[in-house]
């Protein structure tokens, strides 16, 4: 049992004690113990460690809910009293609430474990890779590794516990002209291979900005979306694309899906794979997840439901956390080659990344953004250079849709780069795609 565990179980033991007749408790827990390293000219200029636990506490009785955030730190007797205060608070803030209409429980005794302790690299092995491949490059970037924990327990007698190390180098290359090529290399096992091979694709992308700047006009073109181009347009689909409150309500991007009046390819089959992720296999709420088939075969099928929801728009709920946005999204791969993929491109556009990505018509899935990252035009399978930032401005319906004509073998495991108040375990695993159209509008 790791030392976050044990200090998980020491409060919860303690809580349970202090528990009174009529009240039932959820208790959430999560704690990093993360080393960060900031790059620039591929050389370290600020490195640090930040170790930090936190619980969320919510007490119920009587049809009211109410929940507090307390900080822990590194003597236990002070967190018990912290606890202490919290509840007490809680319970003369009870009284005061209205009843929840739409409070809804989970009373089964489920118990989760997992502990992915796969060996992370040392620091010293990080920065010889970094200093060997980007040579006198202009690296710039994020490194950030360790254990990040996730625990969860009720007075009905559920207890889950996640615990997982991984890694996540975000990073990009600067020409000397002010261009800039973005990557990440992230996941779970270090290979200074499979990093140096990121690195050197990157440099070669980094060779082909040193071209003029081809400038296109507004139209439809030809295009590859490599995976983190892709991990944008999922990013997306995850503002409420799936939940089933968005649904209920019309603000969902996947409204006209999910009601039968429209669908995508048949080659676009979206899950949650929350088995084998970075991400606990239960929900904020208390609740078991499971892996859901979300979209298959270019038709919509589960939707992420939580027990608030379930409560509302009588549904199941499936152990979708409170805010119903996929935490590990995964889409199927299709038969196209990546080695073939500037062969089969041909003529048009290949799309390293998109950015500031946003809805132009919601109901209509349409998403405008930027193409701005190592964008190149290619002619006849061959890169001719780089392609001035535009705006693209399409339908979901229509790149996943009508005009996708392969997705790739190979996927990309991209983990989330959000460090907001804690590292995020959140993830996607995407295949690139190729689309007989896309819309540039400026």
């Amino acid at each position: 049992m790791s030392t976050y565990q044990q200090r998980f179980e020491g409060l919860l033991g303690a809580l349970r004690a202090a528990l009174q007749p009529g009240e039932q408790f959820t208790l959430g827990y999560s704690a990093e113990h993360s080393q960060f390293v900031r790059f620039n000219h591929a050389q370290v200029r600020q490195a640090g460690v930040v170790s930090q636990a936190s619980v969320q506490l919510r007490l119920v009785s009587d049809g009211r809910q109410a929940e507090q955030q307390i900080t822990l730190g590194d003597d236990a007797e002070l967190d018990r009293q912290r606890l202490y205060e919290a509840l007490a608070q809680l319970r003369q803030t009870l009284p005061l609430l209205a009843l929840d209409p739409y409070l809804s429980l989970d009373q089964n005794a489920w118990r989760s474990d997992s502990l992915q302790q796969q060996p992370l690299p040392e620091l010293d092995e990080v920065l010889a890779g970094v200093a060997h491949e980007a040579g006198q490059l202009d690296l710039v970037g994020i490194y950030a590794a360790g254990p990040i924990c996730r625990g969860f327990a009720s007075s009905f007698g559920a207890f889950g516990w996640h615990q997982a190390n991984s890694f996540n180098f975000d990073f990009s290359l600067f020409h000397s002209n002010g261009q800039a090529v973005k990557a990440n290399y992230a996941g779970q096992q270090w290979s200074s291979d499979a990093f140096a091979a990121r690195l050197r694709q990157a440099r070669e992308q980094l060779q082909h900005l040193g071209r003029a700047p081809i400038t296109l006009k507004p139209g439809s073109y030809r295009a590859y979306l490599a995976p983190a181009a892709m991990d944008e347009i999922a990013g997306m689909l995850c503002w409420g694309g799936f939940s089933a409150q968005a649904l209920a309500t019309g603000n969902s991007a996947l409204q006209r899906l999910y009601s039968g009046d429209a669908q995508l390819s048949p080659l676009v089959s979206f899950s949650e794979q929350v088995s084998g992720s970075l991400s606990p296999a239960f929900s904020d709420e208390g609740s078991p997840r499971r892996d859901l088939r979300l979209i298959v075969e270019g038709q919509a099928q589960e939707r992420l439901v939580s027990a608030r929801s379930a409560a509302e728009f009588e549904l199941a709920a499936n152990g979708a956390d409170s805010y119903e946005s996929p935490c590990a999204l995964s889409l199927a791969p299709g038969d196209l080659p990546s080695a073939q993929v500037l062969e089969r491109l041909g003529t048009g556009l290949y799309i390293s990344n998109l950015w500031y990505l946003n809805y132009s018509d919601l109901p209509a899935a349409r998403m405008t953004g930027l193409t701005r990252f190592a964008t190149f035009w290619v002619e006849n399978g061959q890169i001719q250079g780089p392609v001035s930032t535009m705006r693209f401005d399409d339908s979901l319906y229509s790149l996943l849709g009508s005009q996708l004509e392969a997705l790739t073998c190979e996927r990309e495991m991209i983990l989330s780069t959000s460090t907001y108040s804690q590292r995020s375990t959140g993830s996607s695993h995407l295949p690139g795609a190729l689309v007989r159209g896309l819309t540039l509008t400026l």
